[in-house]
């Protein structure tokens, strides 16, 4: 899990409802993973433990790019969940687990977010943003071996520019703290998997 996600994902609920210079204190539900050091190692908060500060101020921008990345999210898993059963390349491979480690968790904390503002993911997928079409999609279905490593890598490398598209949209308009900070993790992260996966093909 990434760095940024893996403290955001046990904070998300009591930083969104949070006012500036807020106490955050660790709950009784999931563990809380306190970062260590540059170098150190991370340790465990216990419940009622006061664990930082939080901030608060969510913009239209923000719940937009929450509600769209969720099935933006949900479609690139998707697509890796087929790769198991139709290829044996072993980088397309790793690339699969690679995008469901991180894209899980990313999930999680951008649909937690929501819910501690009254809201839910949006149902459809975003129009656009790289998004794989229903003929796509059935066509990676039923590709097998090389056709389906290059149609995925194709489809994959597009569907991450969208979400680049997503996260420069929210940095540019977005205040939330958590949110612009999901969104520069998600490019950092996707901005490497598309140089890997453009050496690929």
């Amino acid at each position: 899990m990434r760095a940024a996600v893996a403290l955001a994902a046990v904070l998300v609920a009591a930083c969104s409802a949070a006012t500036p210079e807020t106490p955050l204190v660790a709950g009784s539900g999931a563990p809380v993973v306190v970062p260590g050091g540059p170098g150190g190692v991370g340790r465990t908060a216990t419940p009622g433990e006061r664990i930082g500060t939080g901030e608060s101020r969510s913009t239209g921008a923000d719940v937009r790019f929450a509600e769209m990345m969720i099935p933006h999210h949900r479609q690139a898993l998707e697509m890796a969940g087929l790769v198991p059963d139709r290829t044996t390349n072993a980088q397309v491979t790793a690339l699969a687990r690679r995008i469901e480690v991180a894209q899980r968790p990313e999930i999680a904390v951008m649909t937690s977010w929501l819910a501690a503002l009254g809201r839910a993911p949006a149902h459809d997928h975003p129009d656009g943003y790289g998004m794989a079409s229903l003929p796509e999609m059935n066509n990676l279905r039923t590709a097998r071996n090389a056709a389906f490593d290059r149609l995925f890598l194709t489809l994959m490398i597009r569907h991450h520019e969208g979400a680049l598209t997503m996260a420069a949209e929210e940095l540019r308009d977005g205040r939330d703290r958590m949110m612009r900070t999901l969104a520069t993790d998600v490019a950092r992260g996707q901005r490497i998997e598309i140089a890997r996966m453009r050496e690929m093909l």
